[in-house]
């Protein structure tokens, strides 16, 4: 219990972050469909995004390394609020694009800094609860900003304006905490290559997480406009996808520690195209079933990125793990920088149904993938256990328990 008093700074900030940036995400979308943006253009935003936060996971523990785990946080925060603060200064999407890279480098840099701040102060016997109430707390901060859509007037300087105070909060736990700074840790090297020498099928399942994910987060709501939600349902609809991402990560991590983590990503992926359908058919039926569609998208593909990493774990050393995961979030970031662009010129072209294609196309090649793997050697005498990875900076490698129970 003193453990988690004492990290309550570090998850306020968690929870005013994830409700500032997040909150970006969807109305940014909203935004620029009602100011006329092509859906290309708005498929442009989430792919800078991501390319923002490329940056940051490289560049945080470098500039941590330099001024110190408060300052950088303070550096970061503030990039990321001028990025939204600028949005109705100027209503022009590649001058959005930089804005929104500014808030993916915001996110990834303040990620990485409270995760070497955990870091430095939990022990083994302490790190399970610490990374539950932290997936917790990083949860409802993300169901809370896709709610915070509900109340939120697209492309109104207050909407923007509402979301940089809440992201701008975020400093005032962070920078008036008694907690002294940890010394700062060495950066992992980022080493791309690992992943695919630890196992091929374990990358390829990373990109394909990234390719789904980022194309539903960030062009989800203009399939929510073409089937026709309005803004205060759009925001329901994306919650009901980040819920039932929550909801699987227990029964998934379940099976995948029970049974050939191969034969569990095969199954889920079949279960990803399934609800790649559901979401197709969803469109011609009412909003209860759109909202169900939804939740079973998520339940179906948010595991996936887990499932992957403990798979390619299981092949790891230890002394590879951090730079293992690295080299995954590296991966992710490739397929969430090219999926928003490709998912938005599909919709553009053949209409919202066309995403969901692509997404369904890219786990075909996954299992086709995985069935080659499976032939190619055979599955891991020993295996870590399971974690519900967060995709949310180079250095998340460093709380997880992977090689902790072998």
């Amino acid at each position: 219990m003193r453990l988690l008093i004492s990290f309550a700074a570090l998850f306020s900030s968690i929870l005013l972050l994830q409700l500032g940036f997040g909150g970006v995400v969807p109305l940014d979308a909203l935004s620029g469909a009602l100011l006329g943006f092509t859906a290309q253009q708005i498929g442009m935003l989430g792919s800078a995004h991501f390319l923002g936060f490329f940056i940051g996971c490289w560049w945080a523990p470098r500039l941590m390394g330099e001024v110190g785990h408060s300052r950088a946080f303070a550096a970061f925060t503030a990039s990321g609020v001028i990025g939204i603060l600028a949005h109705m200064m100027l209503t022009d999407p590649y001058a959005w694009a930089v804005m929104r890279m500014a808030s993916g480098l915001a996110v990834a840099g303040c990620y990485t800094i409270i995760e070497a701040w955990m870091q430095s102060k939990v022990t083994n016997a302490t790190r399970g609860r610490a990374m539950g109430v932290y997936r917790i707390v990083d949860v409802v901060g993300n169901l809370g900003a896709q709610l915070l859509i509900a109340v939120l007037e697209p492309a109104l300087y207050f909407s923007y304006n509402l979301l940089a105070l809440i992201a701008c909060a975020a400093l005032f736990p962070m920078l008036l905490t008694r907690a002294e700074a940890p010394e700062t840790g060495t950066a992992p090297r980022l080493r791309p290559r690992l992943a695919w020498e630890k196992s091929p099928l374990g990358a390829v399942g990373v990109v394909v997480s990234g390719i789904t994910g980022a194309a539903f987060r960030m062009v989800g709501p203009l399939y929510g406009l073409a089937v026709g939600l309005e803004a205060n349902r759009i925001a329901l609809f994306l919650s009901a996808y980040v819920l039932g991402g929550a909801l699987a990560q227990l029964p998934i991590g379940w099976l995948a520690d029970k049974f050939d983590r191969r034969h569990v990503l095969i199954g889920i992926s079949v279960a990803a195209i399934l609800g790649c359908g559901a979401m197709v058919a969803g469109a011609q039926g009412n909003i209860v079933t759109i909202f169900l569609a939804a939740g079973f998208f998520g339940l179906t593909t948010m595991p996936i990125y887990s499932i992957s990493t403990a798979h390619a774990h299981d092949f790891a050393e230890q002394h590879e793990r951090v730079e293992l995961s690295a080299a995954h979030m590296f991966l992710y970031a490739v397929g969430a920088i090219a999926s928003p662009v490709i998912a938005s010129a599909l919709i553009a072209g053949y209409g919202p149904s066309a995403m969901f294609g692509f997404i369904a196309l890219s786990h075909v090649l996954l299992i086709v993938f995985g069935i080659a793997r499976m032939r190619a050697r055979p599955a891991p005498e020993s295996r870590t256990r399971y974690v519900n990875a967060p995709r949310t900076s180079f250095t998340i490698g460093r709380l997880t328990r992977w090689g902790r129970d072998r």
